[in-house]
């Protein structure tokens, strides 16, 4: 079979797989999309080096993966510098020492509370609120569960540089979910 009909079926057999993983791991449609179409033209350039080792599928997940790194790479490095402002003065101290306290869980038990659609929605939604230089490692690290220096690697940043974003991620989402969550009558 020809080339450009092997890739045409991988197109229409492995579009909408590619496509949901590409959401989930990026969070936004466009972008799933842009990445996919780079898989495939990735796929087509280097068709002739696609030994037959592994299924197509797997083939495209692993082009897949690499396209998305390369977008997080991308993009982390193009995100402008972040504030703290919010959390911390001038001499480093918090403003609001509340975020410190330990949550009132007694209505939503911690281990029913990830069963709880609404509260993942929630959590999902204060996630997509972080900043992109926040989002991203985050991601890669809980969601993607890939090890620190491998995060650190892809991104091109140190793995103490890694630890203070995940630390600030986790603030930033701690406040939210007080607001968005806890904080609700």
């Amino acid at each position: 079979m020809m080339k450009n009909e092997t890739l045409k079926i991988w197109v229409d057999q492995y579009s909408e797989n590619l496509l949901k993983r590409a959401v989930y791991l990026l969070s936004d449609k466009d972008d799933a999309q842009d990445v996919v179409q780079e898989v495939f033209l990735s796929a087509f350039s280097s068709y002739d080096s696609f030994e037959e080792k592994s299924s197509p599928q797997t083939w495209l997940n692993t082009i897949l993966k690499h396209k998305v790194a390369d977008f997080y790479r991308k993009k982390y490095k193009t995100e402008p510098n972040i504030r703290l402002d919010h959390f911390f003065d001038e001499t480093g101290s918090w403003k609001n020492n509340t975020v410190l306290n330990d949550w009132n869980i007694s209505d939503n038990p911690g281990s029913q509370l990830l069963d709880d659609s609404n509260f993942n929605k929630t959590l999902e939604d204060c996630i997509e609120e972080l900043p992109s230089r926040w989002k991203i490692p985050l991601k890669m690290y809980y969601l993607e569960e890939k090890k620190a220096p491998e995060v650190s690697q892809e991104l091109n940043i140190s793995t103490t540089n890694l630890w203070k974003i995940l630390q600030r991620s986790r603030l930033q989402l701690r406040e939210c979910l007080d607001f968005n969550w806890f904080g609700k009558s």
